[in-house]
């Protein structure tokens, strides 16, 4: 007899430490589950402030298989803290929780939506492999730089002029990695903000929950280092570039990066990536994350192989072959490869855009915003 599947919807905050340490044990036994994300200090931070935010529990005959933190936005099941959210999935152990597919009819909501999933999916939906550095025990940081550069010399011959030309035109040239400064992370927040806003992106800050996350994530100290921290280069005391990570165990997740438009020429950004990954190293650190490998010219010059993850909604039936009718009357004219690629489009931006807004006149606005964009391109 075939063992019965069932779901207990809870608030984050009503599991115990005995859930916890469950969650976080399933989670540092699969090494595809060792991203931050999947921790349980991720969860109960992130939960306590996102909006529609609760945990499915799920049970095989009475038995907790598998926890999946998540948020609603009307019909919509989305990961918990989405649009921010870089990995997801069921935490628990691989030959027993449920599918995507499982999730989601158990769930029950009209779609349940997913950017970088880590699991059993259906197999006719996208995927998308992140994108990680994996510095060996063995030589450390020398050892994986000498091997990046071997495949791509021309690329790490450019940034080591870059980082030259960083000390040969200031004074002082100062890199710090894992600080705990709510004043950097605020200005990292303002200064990202602006950069949405200038390339026409929704602004993700402006819905006014998601930067209170990310300053509960830096105060959060959990088991094995779980925590968030910032990573700043300064050039003769002045701020050119931040990072905002999270990390737990020996996995570094690179999160959110800004850097001053006026010393651009000398790539502050991936200067100040190199030396995270070199410090980082140092501090016991051994995979470096930059997330699913969707922008980002550079990733590919770091790339030592991540893992495949799924995109994509499923949907109820007829949900969404009324929403795939709507979406290809709107590009009837474009051709095939290009009406792909502008319903990819425009999945992600109204992802982004449902997950941030959480009233009808806000998700309204955003929608407004991204169409007036869309047609200027």
């Amino acid at each position: 007899m075939s063992e019965t599947l069932s779901v207990e919807i809870r608030s984050l905050a009503e599991l115990t430490a005995h859930d916890g340490a469950q969650w976080n044990d399933w989670a540092r036994a699969d090494p595809d589950l060792s991203s931050p994300y999947f921790r349980w200090e991720f969860a109960r931070t992130a939960g306590a402030i996102c909006p529609g935010s609760a945990v499915a529990v799920f049970k095989r005959d009475g038995r907790v298989v598998g926890y999946y933190p998540h948020q609603r936005r009307g019909g919509t099941i989305q990961p918990l803290a989405a649009p921010m959210n870089d990995y997801h999935g069921v935490i628990g152990p691989k030959d027993q929780k449920p599918s995507m597919q499982e999730a989601a009819r158990l769930l029950g909501a009209p779609r349940f939506a997913a950017a970088a999933w880590i699991g059993e999916a259906p197999e006719q939906m996208p995927r998308n492999n992140s994108v990680v550095s994996i510095v060996p025990d063995e030589g450390g940081f020398d050892a994986w730089y000498a091997r990046r550069r071997k495949a791509f010399p021309k690329y790490f011959k450019d940034k080591e002029r870059s980082r030259r030309g960083l000390d040969g035109a200031f004074k002082t040239v100062e890199i710090e990695i894992c600080l705990h400064d709510h004043a950097l992370l605020e200005r990292l927040i303002i200064e990202k903000s602006e950069q949405y806003r200038r390339t026409g992106l929704h602004d993700i800050f402006a819905c006014g929950w998601t930067g209170p996350v990310l300053h509960a994530l830096m105060d959060c100290e959990g088991e094995d280092g779980f925590g968030a921290s910032m990573a700043v280069l300064r050039v003769d005391g002045r701020v050119v570039a931040m990072e905002y990570s999270m990390h737990a165990g020996r996995h570094f997740h690179l999160w959110f990066p800004v850097y001053n438009q006026e010393v651009a020429r000398w790539s502050p950004g991936i200067v100040l990536t190199q030396e995270t990954i070199r410090l980082g190293s140092e501090r016991g650190y051994r995979t470096f994350d930059y997330g699913v490998g969707v922008g980002g010219y550079y990733k590919k010059y770091y790339d030592d192989g991540g893992l495949a993850t799924v995109e994509g909604v499923v949907a109820r039936p007829g949900v969404s072959r009324a929403l795939c009718a709507t979406m290809s009357a709107a590009v009837g004219l474009a051709g095939r490869e290009r009406a792909q690629r502008l319903r990819t489009s425009t999945r992600r931006r109204w992802a982004v855009i449902e997950a941030c807004e959480t009233s009808l006149a806000g998700r309204a606005s955003g929608a407004l915003r991204a169409a007036v964009d869309m047609v200027r391109k």
